[in-house]
């Protein structure tokens, strides 16, 4: 029907050009360029097909989890959708401002689903979170240009984050699909890309409970090593011998530590000072448990 529907948009579009503007008998689509034609094409098409297809509705009940991604005034209660054409659940549920990333089981009057189900007329559709999963290998992360601070204190616990401030989001697409990496973002149409598969979105914009939200999300605990990997560029920290850095120091740090670390990469320094109990204190609280292992 579409492309039936498409052709004879061409004709109207031709016969509007020959009346409007162009003046004669003489109009055909090479009088236009192939960028305005097809514009002029989209939208009538568009504007035909609404009035082709019936106009549809689905019930959609969604997990208090996830009614604060929702317009506020369409939380607390179910959302009748209305529609018009062949639609997959995965559209109409991004459509009201939740990317499939944030989507786990999905269910049509009672019966499991995938995102790709074509919604029909009348259907009630239930909408649960991702339930927070412990991953069986380290996981490993990419991070939009917003989310440095959070970056960095996710490199402080030993986890692996590319992180960039001048990524383009067909970038971190192109990183999260070809490295397997967990893009993290607060950007809800990043994540509404068809092909990402593995993303969460941030809720928060504190740092601190960006932190909280990514370890609840993966159970990050086990996978904590505090202080292997440099906070500024990722990569993998040496222990080297206080003579070798001697001058990165300040004189009461030579005086009162003996043991450093220092990334090969940008050649930081690091060694265990006040800031890393305060750090050992955060990672205690978002585990909940005793200090992981040690430097």
């Amino acid at each position: 029907m579409e492309s039936k529907v498409s052709d004879f948009c061409g004709k109207i579009i031709t016969r509007f050009a020959q009346a409007a503007f162009l003046g004669g008998e003489d109009a055909t689509e090479s009088n236009f360029s192939k960028g305005t034609f097809r514009q002029l094409l989209t939208i009538v098409s568009h504007h035909i097909l609404a009035y082709t297809y019936a106009m549809k509705v689905a019930r959609f009940d969604f997990d208090p989890d996830l009614q604060p991604l929702l317009k506020r005034d369409l939380r607390g209660e179910a959302v009748d959708l209305r529609f018009q054409g062949p639609q997959s659940a995965k559209h109409l549920i991004e459509s009201l401002g939740i990317p499939h990333t944030e989507v786990g089981s999905l269910t049509v009057n009672g019966e499991g689903i995938r995102l790709e189900y074509i919604v029909h007329d009348g259907d009630r559709l239930e909408v649960q979170p991702v339930a927070p999963v412990a991953l069986e290998q380290e996981p490993r992360f990419v991070l939009d240009g917003h989310l440095g601070r959070l970056a960095s204190h996710l490199r402080m616990l030993g986890l692996d984050c590319m992180y960039n401030n001048g990524y383009e989001d067909n970038e971190l697409v192109e990183i999260s699909l070809e490295e397997e990496r967990i893009l993290l973002t607060r950007d809800r149409l990043l994540l509404m890309h068809k092909i990402i598969t593995q993303g969460y979105l941030l809720r928060s914009l504190n740092t601190m409970e960006q932190l909280h939200e990514v370890v609840q999300r993966y159970r990050l605990v086990k996978w904590v090593r505090p202080f292997q990997r440099c906070m500024k560029c990722n990569h993998l920290l040496e222990t080297v011998e206080k003579e070798t850095v001697l001058e990165k120091l300040e004189p009461l740090t030579k005086k009162y530590y003996d043991d450093f670390k220092q990334c090969p990469a940008c050649k930081q320094v690091y060694w265990k000072g006040s800031h890393y109990e305060k750090m050992l204190q955060v990672i205690e609280k978002l585990s909940g448990e005793e200090h992981p292992s040690e430097m």
